[in-house]
């Protein structure tokens, strides 16, 4: 299963080029950039660790860059994505966010659906990643 989440998740992988250019995009409108990353991409997991302190006064993309490249080579099984954030008043939000690493196997969700009293039915998504503690969630079985 592939995670669909951000935007370009649609698309095939970006290329390192590609990656450089959106954060070139980033930076030409004065957003700042940040770099996290995460074992467990559940939907509603909005608060991934990040990965050092949000780039405010970086305005070069190669340092961006970099500091994926560093992420990657520490976390290669996990998501990591960058985030570009408006910091504007008024607007203050995140502008821009893409995934730019995958573990190599996606273990999906599935979908738990418990009975209530009646014909009253609650439905829960579950990660499969969360089956196994973290840190261990994408190991080789």
């Amino acid at each position: 299963m592939r995670i669909t989440q951000g935007t370009f998740s649609f698309l095939p992988e970006l290329t390192d080029e590609e990656i450089t250019k959106q954060i070139d995009y980033a930076l030409a409108q004065g957003w700042a950039c940040s770099v996290e990353f995460t074992d467990d991409p559940h939907p509603r997991n909005t608060y991934w660790e990040m990965w050092g302190l949000p780039m405010f006064d970086l305005h070069d993309a190669a340092g961006v860059l970099q500091e994926v490249n560093a992420c990657r080579t520490t976390y290669p099984q996990h998501y990591i994505k960058v985030n570009a954030f408006d910091s504007v008043r008024t607007f203050e939000t995140m502008r821009l966010s893409f995934i730019v690493n995958r573990p190599d196997a996606e273990p999906g969700f599935r979908l738990e659906r418990q009975d209530g009293p009646g014909r009253v039915q609650h439905y829960t998504i579950k990660s499969y990643a969360s089956d196994r503690p973290a840190g261990e969630r994408y190991a080789e079985r």
